[in-house]
């Protein structure tokens, strides 16, 4: 049984910024921060995300352990990431519970870098970007939507993902 803390909206703020550099050239964008994302405190923390482990099956190496080295990694491989909404009601991480969502502002990250596409990560991501994103970016850059790298999209394999994502995301050497 979900205990009440778990069952209950909380309003919150996206607790860290994005993730780009000068020469990233992929944007990736989830919906909001899990609870573990929050805790950790970066993208895709919940252990059993398989984000880190799509990345590594497509580029061949390890993204790292820490938030340094993983950030380092990116921006090797010339991605960037962030999220769709940078505020909102939502029930733990329940992507289906958010409401009342105010869209992150992806006007830097696209100024300063050389986006030339955003891959949405899952279904949700991809409906709240057009919700919220697509008009605001007028068409400026292509955007694909993705398999989920979540663990509630337990339909779709480890293998799959990195098939799926591989075809978007080629190593860039």
């Amino acid at each position: 049984m979900a205990s009440s803390a778990n069952s209950k909206y909380q309003h919150l703020d996206h607790q860290f910024g994005p993730c780009f550099f000068p020469d990233s050239e992929i944007l990736v964008l989830g919906s909001f921060p899990s609870v573990k994302s929050r805790e950790a405190n970066f993208y895709y923390g919940h252990p059993q995300n398989r984000f880190w482990r799509v990345l590594a099956g497509i580029f061949g190496f390890s993204m790292g352990e820490t938030i340094e080295e993983k950030r380092k990694t990116l921006e090797h491989i010339h991605i960037a990431l962030y999220d769709v909404i940078d505020e909102c009601d939502i029930v733990g991480s329940s992507d289906a519970s958010i409401k009342n969502a105010v869209p992150t502002d992806l006007s830097a990250i696209l100024d300063q870098t050389k986006i030339r596409l955003i891959v949405l990560n899952g279904k949700k991501a991809g409906s709240l970007f057009e919700r919220y994103q697509s008009r605001a970016i007028g068409g400026r850059v292509p955007h694909v939507v993705m398999p989920s790298t979540s663990p509630a999209n337990a339909a779709v394999g480890l293998d799959a993902l990195i098939s799926e994502w591989g075809k978007v995301l080629k190593p860039i050497d």
